[in-house]
């Protein structure tokens, strides 16, 4: 299987956009002649297509705007960032081919640790919360003759406890248009309106009820949990690419794992460091593995005693007697100098690699 995390090698696909889902883009980039720009928000039940619609949005508002502010609060299928992660990305780049997605760095991330917002809805509300306000802080009037839209997709969750977490971001939000992406089983839907609204009165949102698209969702009904975990570690895989120069032949798994294998680690000294084991787990878990995922968070950046990430690593092993960690991972150097806070959550190494368990505890 190959590997690819450049989206510049991305090939134009055959995604079939309904005429439906152009009019609504079409609406939310061009329909707001005036300032602020628009803040979008896009919902709907799992397998809708979503995502995919939310690609060809962006698309239609880079050209108009240049650069769309793009809110992921999907932790288990991250669009710009491996899985665990809840992120505020600037796109300034059209994507070629939206049926597969590519990694950014963000400019704001938190390591959630886990693929669903039930291990902890309260901590994972708090970073949405945190997102948006630097959106509306730092971003949002950065171009001050048109400004920079923002778009939000959502996980599929809107059933039970997800619905209740669904309407806290809108109520937070407060979006000026609202995507709802429809199945046919109507039982699996939103309710109509602007359901997240006590008083509709209260806040003016435009409403696109849409379909999802068929010849799409079709393909994603056998999707099973899977398919799904799959696609979680290739997105992984493809983060710990990016351990090796652009130019390095590295087109399977298998290459990957053997180059992995023998990469040296960084040597972090455990005084300099705080581990956070997230989501209740026993404070020794991060060592009973030998190839931990971790996300990397610099504290001087933190808001609200909140770290942010600036990256994943690999914890391949400690030293007790030296006192020292070992960890692999594509960020740089540079900002690797700053990181005081490791989080330790739930995210697994994909099973491919544990292959080589051995080799990298070396």
């Amino acid at each position: 299987m190959a590997i690819d995390s450049s989206p510049e090698k991305a090939n134009e696909a055959n995604v079939f956009i309904p005429e439906e889902w152009e009019g609504a883009a079409e609406a939310v980039a061009y329909d707001s002649i005036t300032c602020p720009p628009p803040i979008c928000v896009i919902c709907g039940p799992p397998n809708s297509g979503k995502t995919t619609f939310s690609r060809h949005l962006l698309n239609i508002l880079i050209k108009r705007y240049r650069r769309v502010a793009y809110l992921d609060t999907d932790v288990g299928q991250a669009e710009f960032t491996p899985p665990g992660c809840l992120s505020l990305t600037l796109v300034d780049k059209i994507t070629p081919d939206l049926a597969i997605p590519c990694l950014r760095t963000p400019k704001r991330c938190f390591f959630f640790g886990d693929i669903t917002p039930r291990t902890d809805p309260q901590t994972y509300l708090t970073y949405i919360h945190d997102l948006y306000d630097h959106y509306h802080q730092t971003i949002r009037g950065e171009h001050l003759k048109i400004g920079v839209p923002l778009v939000v997709n959502t996980p599929g969750w809107v059933e039970g406890y997800g619905y209740n977490l669904l309407v806290d971001m809108l109520n937070y939000i407060a979006p000026t248009q609202v995507i709802k992406v429809h199945v046919p089983t109507e039982s699996k839907n939103l309710p109509p309106g602007a359901f997240w609204l006590q008083d509709t009165s209260s806040h003016q949102v435009t409403i696109f009820d849409i379909s999802s698209n068929r010849q799409e969702s079709m393909k994603k009904t056998v999707q099973s949990q899977d398919d799904a975990r799959l696609l979680r570690d290739l997105r992984l895989l493809a983060y710990f690419r990016k351990c090796f120069p652009c130019d390095m032949s590295l087109t399977t798994i298998k290459e990957l794992d053997h180059k992995l294998a023998v990469h040296p680690p960084y040597e972090v000294l455990m005084s300099t460091i705080t581990i956070k084991q997230l989501h209740s787990q026993d404070s020794e878990t991060l060592f009973k593995s030998s190839t931990s995922v971790v996300g990397l968070a610099d504290s001087s950046l933190s808001s609200q005693n909140l770290p942010c990430c600036v990256g994943l690593g690999i914890v391949t092993g400690v030293d007790v007697s030296r006192k020292v960690m070992y960890l692999i991972t594509p960020v740089a150097e540079k900002l690797l100098e700053n990181v005081d806070v490791l989080l330790h959550g739930l995210i697994k190494l994909p099973a491919s690699l544990m292959e080589v368990d051995g080799q990298m505890s070396n």
